[in-house]
């Protein structure tokens, strides 16, 4: 995947002379506000979920849809995952409170200093790349692939298609990428990652 080129300022990326050089450039005003702001995402759209009927599903999915569940040593090693979309809290009347999809195809790829996420199938394909941040959570910022492209725009051209969040580990060999309120249908999208 071709690197995006963005960075949050707070995240300190470093690498050894051979490594590839850190990606250069800030995550947008909107993005940094989405990020720090993704528990109350996260427990607004648990309670919008469970007020139209959904704690059956939620508690199902246990560790997954936990806000406090985030475990240390959470580097997400590279390679393909199955992946699941949960969509949490509707932002429009006439959508779901709660919507989970099918299994779908992603990877995680090391791209030197940094990584990267792709959905490899669908009509939504979120693409981007994931920054250190401490030891419980990863960065990640990226734009939405639609249809037929073939490439993702870049990060910061169109804030419609903007994505902020992190990779938290929820288990042995499991980890959830959280997108704290997306710009369409949910306030908030958790993304599964499991080992393919």
């Amino acid at each position: 995947m071709r690197a995006l080129g963005w960075i949050l300022p707070a995240l300190a990326v470093t690498g050894g002379a051979s490594a590839k050089p850190a990606p250069r450039a800030v995550a947008t005003v909107a993005d940094r506000k989405r990020i720090r702001g993704w528990r109350t995402a996260f427990t607004a759209a648990l309670s919008r979920a469970r007020a139209t009927g959904h704690d059956a599903e939620i508690i199902r999915e246990g560790a997954l849809l936990d806000p406090d569940a985030a475990q240390a040593d959470v580097q997400i090693p590279a390679g393909d995952y199955r992946c699941r979309v949960i969509k949490l809290g509707a932002q429009a009347k006439g959508m779901g409170d709660y919507t989970a999809y099918p299994a779908f195809s992603c990877r995680i790829s090391d791209e030197g200093v940094v990584f990267s996420f792709a959905k490899l199938s669908g009509s939504q394909r979120p693409v981007g790349l994931i920054f250190g941040n401490d030891n419980y959570r990863q960065i990640f910022l990226g734009t939405m692939m639609l249809g037929d492209e073939r490439r993702p725009l870049d990060y910061g051209r169109d804030a419609d298609r903007d994505m902020a969040g992190a990779i938290e580990k929820v288990g042995p060999r499991r980890w959830r990428l959280i997108l704290p309120f997306p710009r369409f249908e949910s306030m908030m999208d958790v993304i599964e990652l499991v080992p393919a």
